[in-house]
């Protein structure tokens, strides 16, 4: 056994192609995978599948911290919206792998990190809502560029969170590409990160060791210190089981 930390990173399930192959499939950006590892934990994925609470349980007795990655949006009834004519198709198994996740990891807790879409699933759980379409809300779309691609821009951070400590600073260009966000904030949640139209950029449980929120995608920038303080917590909780 290395002793290295084992992190969860959902993964997505989506029709994908390679070789002679289109097959649905159980995929994720491998950038995730490759940043934990830098991080120096050791990488597992979870795959959509149906889950009971014992069912998470089970699966977070095997792992010292979560990602929850980014991609699709949230299914907007599970936040008593309307679907706006530029929301995705909703990945329904996916949204209610990941709840069952969240509810599982915060009776604990176990350290999380949700990246993005992530964010976004943790603040709906807590009974928050999304902006749908955020160039409606801000008029410009800088936050998602272009279909395939990652803009940095800046963050503000609120200090003495876990984001602004790890970070190091009180301001940081982050890489970015979404179209949604959070509207009104899940119960418990405290955002700690703005971008300069006002958009929430983080949000945080300060009553848990670590539950964070970003809107950006830190596996994708050159600054490991989200990832690293991730593992870290991690690290420190699978320590502390076993003495």
């Amino acid at each position: 056994m290395s002793g290295r930390p084992v992190i969860g990173i959902t993964a997505y399930e989506e029709e994908a192609s390679w070789n002679q192959w289109h097959l649905p499939a159980a995929i994720l950006p491998a950038r995730y995978v490759r940043a934990v590892e830098a991080a120096g934990g050791t990488p597992i994925l979870i795959p959509v599948q149906r889950l009971g609470d014992v069912d998470a349980e089970e699966i977070l007795d095997r792992l010292d911290a979560v990602v929850l990655a980014g991609g699709p949006d949230v299914a907007p009834e599970l936040y008593g919206a309307d679907r706006h004519p530029l929301t995705g198709a909703p990945r329904h198994a996916r949204d209610a792998l990941e709840m069952t996740i969240l509810e599982a990891v915060q009776q604990r807790p176990l350290p999380t990190l949700a990246v993005c879409r992530g964010l976004q699933v943790l603040n709906v759980a807590r009974g928050g809502t999304l902006h749908q379409h955020l160039p409606d809300v801000v008029g410009h779309d800088e936050h998602g560029p272009d279909a395939h691609g990652y803009r940095p821009h800046e963050v503000s951070l609120a200090p003495g969170t876990t984001v602004a400590t790890l970070i190091g600073r009180e301001r940081a260009d982050v890489p970015t590409h979404h179209h949604q966000a959070v509207d009104r904030l899940g119960s418990g949640l405290v955002a700690t990160a703005w971008a300069r139209d006002g958009t929430i950029e983080a949000a945080e449980d300060l009553s848990l060791p670590f539950l964070v929120g970003v809107q950006w995608h830190p596996e994708m920038g050159d600054d490991p210190s989200l990832l690293a303080g991730l593992v870290a917590a991690a690290a420190e909780r699978a320590a502390s089981r076993h003495r």
